[in-house]
């Protein structure tokens, strides 16, 4: 029996639970994938939004604009990569002169802070790489970009380390009412709660749904994108946008915090809840877009492409509160762009709730920060050397593209909340991240994971689940029928 049983283990879900670990509750982090970020919060923009496009007096503008002020210093306290690069919105004609000048207004009256209209020669003079034909633009001091995984797995470890309890590859399949709160019926065993936080994401309209007769719709949108490679990241400096549109703030070119370029997302409206594959038709749309801002567009630097859904809401607005007719069950549900901006704000506003409802005391000896994987790259040669000295596994390079260490993964491993699969890898220290996408890494990490884990090789899995990664291996981890070749 938890005081809080929070549902999602994304970004708003891990930032709910760390600000809740500040007081005095038994708290669970329920999650049906096998690691945090596995859903909406692994595929995104990685924009820290100024806050300037949200209708203004909404929630969603309220709480990104109070977001994108937490971060800088939560990136700080916690560890994780953020840059302030500053955003541009172009205006391409001059018809749309009066939508630009519209959006300046709107991200005043939002108390967006740093925004300067721009003329052609002066956005020019910031981003050469811009299209010559530029009318006009915004620019947004105080965007930024940032690691969302770096940023989602900061929160988990953090609430982790104040006490917070996660248990993974638990999908929720239905909710009964107790005379204490839900029981929260999952397909790995049932769960207790006095309260239930429902921040599953996609999913939480389906959740909602099954507790209260107040429907919500949540549908989910698809974006894909193109990333490349390192020797593209210098292309823009700024995070590049085209005036908002009806379905978001469209396609955009991006640098991003590890040195790649980032360019997308479309938006298109599907189906079903795991359609997170990319279309050929889906990525012409992304080039076709990006080429309208910019020129020149180095897409022989691609290395991947990925498409993420986005948890649209019908009504354009994050659904926070209590649900009317089911006490005790809060949703965090339509949760879309600029939920990674707002997610220090919308665990701050959540827990408030939970904390005023449960007549919560502060917790004495709540640790607020948190060190992240120590880099090798950041160290001066000198420190290096005394590094490798002291643990030789800093000394051995396993991801050539990255410069990712032995000691890196290990200690990503090792880690509350630990890695235990080649993606929670990659998350945590971008093994397999780089122009090859794992081709060489791949084994190495995988005889790490075995090792640590305590496991055969062919146990090891991309993201947890059935995804093995080989199949046919003898006792000896060869592949059978191949002589002694190793896998």
């Amino acid at each position: 029996m938890y005081d809080i049983l929070i549902i999602g283990a994304g970004v708003s879900g891990t930032a709910i639970a760390r600000e809740l670990a500040r007081y005095e509750a038994s708290i669970c982090v329920v999650e049906r994938c096998e690691d945090v970020c596995c859903g909406t919060s692994k595929a995104n923009s990685a924009i820290v939004h100024a806050g300037f496009d949200a209708r203004t007096g909404s929630l969603m503008a309220r709480l990104n604009v109070e977001g994108s002020r937490m971060i800088p210093q939560l990136a700080r306290e916690l560890d994780f990569p953020y840059r302030n690069n500053g955003s541009l919105v172009l205006c391409m004609s001059e018809e749309d002169l009066p939508a630009l000048h519209s959006l300046y207004e709107r991200g005043r009256n939002n108390g967006v802070t740093g925004l300067r209209l721009l003329s052609r020669e002066e956005i020019l003079a910031l981003e050469p790489n811009v299209r010559e034909d530029v009318t006009a633009g915004m620019e947004a001091a105080t965007g930024g970009i940032v690691c969302p995984f770096g940023m989602n797995v900061a929160f988990a470890e953090n609430a982790a380390e104040n006490g917070v309890e996660f248990r993974f590859g638990a999908a929720v399949t239905g909710f009964q009412r107790t005379a204490d709160g839900w029981r929260v019926l999952t397909d790995n065993g049932p769960l207790e709660a006095r309260i239930v936080v429902n921040a599953a994401g996609v999913y939480a309209g389906e959740l909602h749904n099954m507790v209260s007769e107040r429907k919500l719709r949540v549908i989910p949108r698809r974006g894909e994108y193109y990333l490349l490679d390192h020797a593209a990241g210098g292309f823009v400096g700024h995070t590049i946008f085209q005036l908002p549109g009806q379905n978001g703030k469209g396609v955009l070119v991006t640098p991003t915090v590890h040195g790649n370029l980032l360019v997308g997302p479309n938006a298109c409206g599907v189906d079903t809840l795991e359609s997170v594959n990319t279309t050929a038709a889906g990525l012409e749309e992304v080039r076709q877009k990006a080429e309208n801002i910019v020129r020149n567009l180095p897409l022989g630097q691609v290395i991947t492409s990925f498409a993420g859904l986005r948890a649209h809401e019908e009504g354009h607005e994050f659904i926070i509160g209590e649900a009317e007719d089911a006490p005790g069950f809060i949703d965090c549900a339509g949760i879309e762009s600029p939920g990674l901006s707002s997610a220090p704000a919308i665990g701050k506003m959540v827990a408030e709730m939970v904390r005023d409802k449960l007549l919560l005391s502060q917790r004495k000896g709540f640790k607020a920060t948190r060190k992240g994987i120590l880099n090798p790259a950041a160290l001066s040669f000198e420190e290096r050397q005394k590094l490798v000295a002291r643990d030789s596994a800093y000394g051995h390079v396993v991801c050539r593209c990255e410069g990712i260490t032995e000691g890196e993964i290990l200690d990503a491993i090792r880690r509350p909340l630990g890695a235990r699969s080649l993606d929670g890898v990659k998350r945590r220290v971008r093994a397999g991240m780089g122009r090859c996408q794992g081709g060489f890494c791949t084994p190495r990490v995988m005889e790490i994971l075995a090792s640590e884990l305590g496991i055969p090789m062919e146990e090891v899995t991309k993201c947890g689940g059935r995804s093995r990664m080989l199949a046919g291996v003898n006792k000896d981890g060869y592949a059978e029928g191949d002589g002694h070749g190793a896998v």
